[in-house]
């Protein structure tokens, strides 16, 4: 193992996906995962646990809560996390995509059980020149990325039913993906949602209020008589979703969609 070497940017990218995919409790050098990075990068898993603590210590959302992590972030730590926030889409497909790539090589298994099992063709995406025929694979690497940490964020349950099965579950954006593109891989705009109510909520047929409690639209009230209907909507209505541990839902982006997304 090396020690003591300068990160690069290829490798904090990597490590960037795997701090938002892990809880800060898992942040620790005998983690699985955190082991699993360090093998790929041929590092210490105590120098990649201390990369994940020093972008702890560069989440506002972490630090609102009281976790500070490690101090000691480095110029080039602080540049690449204010690049992400600046161009979430672009940075995270970038990261994706070298995840899917060593990842693959080291036949390593994501958090949730899943091994790797990149795309054909996403290795050909080039950051620097995004074309027509590069832009997709650029936005399905974007669509891989948010949906895993998303999932996780939620540990891999609807947050209005509480369904466990990941087929049945989709990383829901708040503010659509067509309509706000700087926000399309931000986690804090997703929740995650049933197949069914994600076809609701993405139709504006349910929102949820000031207090996460879920509000059903006039048309969806219109079918209670129906028992798949009650059971699938009017059990909820009013009840808080659960909250993830991190990245909960922006509070901005919820209150958009009751208002301009909401058929009330």
């Amino acid at each position: 193992m090396a020690i003591g070497k300068n990160w690069t940017r290829d490798e904090l990218l990597l490590a960037l996906n795997l701090y938002f995919r892990i809880p800060f409790g898992r942040q620790d050098a005998r983690a699985r995962e955190v082991v699993e990075l360090a093998t790929i990068l041929g590092r210490t898993a105590g120098s990649v646990a201390m990369k994940l603590n020093n972008f702890t210590s560069l989440d506002p959302d972490e630090n609102a809560r009281g976790v500070r992590g490690l101090s000691g972030a480095s110029s080039m730590d602080r540049a690449i996390w204010k690049e992400l926030q600046n161009d979430w889409e672009q940075v995270t497909a970038e990261s994706e995509a070298l995840w899917k790539e060593r990842a693959q090589e080291a036949a390593v298994v994501e958090p949730g059980g899943n091994h790797t099992d990149p795309q054909q063709g996403e290795h050909l995406w080039d950051k620097s020149s995004p074309t027509e025929r590069t832009q997709p694979v650029k936005v399905r690497l974007a669509q891989s990325f948010f949906r895993k940490v998303v999932l996780a964020a939620y540990s891999g349950r609807c947050c209005i039913t509480g369904i466990p099965v990941p087929q049945l579950l989709i990383a829901s954006h708040i503010l659509p993906w067509s309509t706000h593109p700087e926000h399309r891989a931000d986690p804090r705009n997703g929740l995650c949602l049933s197949r069914l109510h994600d076809a609701a909520f993405d139709q504006g047929l349910i929102t949820f209020d000031e207090g996460n409690r879920l509000v059903l639209s006039q048309k969806i009230r219109e079918h209670m008589t129906l028992s798949v209907m009650k059971e699938n909507f009017a059990v909820y209505e009013g009840k808080v979703i659960s909250t993830p541990e991190r990245f909960a839902p922006g509070s901005q982006y919820l209150a958009t969609h009751r208002e301009c997304i909401f058929a009330a």
